[in-house]
């Protein structure tokens, strides 16, 4: 089997990937990023995966994967976006969600949106990039609900549905969300690593 490092040391994220390659990518493992963390700098998520994917692949000599994601908020100008990891200076999921919370509450609009980019990176002779976006838009609720999922998904309702993004199961999840539908539009470029 082909190794393509993972580059993230969230181990939630690395499941959600194994998950969501399992069945496009066969013959690759996934492997988990042990290597030292970049500073992410980039002024986009797109920017933000590509410098996370290249220094996995020349930390390990392997092709990697990383993705940059986030939530913005149309009554903040897109705000968190990029930095809604540490959107309130703690990285704490639960400090980032009340300042969002409290941030949109002196606003009418509440539509959401979580973005990702997956990068692929390829080192060697033949190195290579490739990057896809996804999207996945809702609203986002005044308090939190459900248990499941991570960060942001207690206080995002996506639209079209009537439970939070942490009310949905992972399949579900799996289904429709922005790191999903990035994830796919990747996994022939994965998979073809295998070849």
């Amino acid at each position: 089997m082909t190794k393509v490092v993972i580059a993230t040391h969230n181990q939630g994220k690395v499941a959600e990937l194994r998950l969501l390659l399992a069945e496009t990518a066969p013959g690759v493992e996934l492997v988990a990023y042990d290597g030292p963390e970049p500073v992410e700098d980039g002024d986009s998520f797109v920017a933000n995966a590509l410098i996370k994917a290249r220094a996995a692949a020349e930390h390990t000599g392997l092709p990697a994967l990383a993705d940059d994601s986030g939530i913005s908020a149309a009554a903040l100008d897109g705000a968190p976006g990029i930095h809604s990891a540490r959107y309130a200076g703690t990285r704490d999921a639960d400090d980032n969600i009340d300042k969002l919370l409290r941030e949109v509450s002196a606003h009418d609009d509440r539509s959401v949106w979580f973005s990702c980019a997956a990068a692929l990176v390829v080192p060697g002779d033949e190195a290579s990039e490739h990057v896809e976006s996804g999207e996945w838009r809702g609203t986002l609720l005044e308090a939190r609900v459900g248990s499941n999922g991570h960060g942001y998904d207690p206080v995002f309702r996506p639209d079209g549905e009537t439970r939070s993004a942490a009310e949905l199961t992972t399949d579900e999840k799996n289904a429709v969300s922005h790191r999903a539908r990035a994830f796919r539009a990747i996994a022939p470029y994965v998979a073809a690593l295998a070849d």
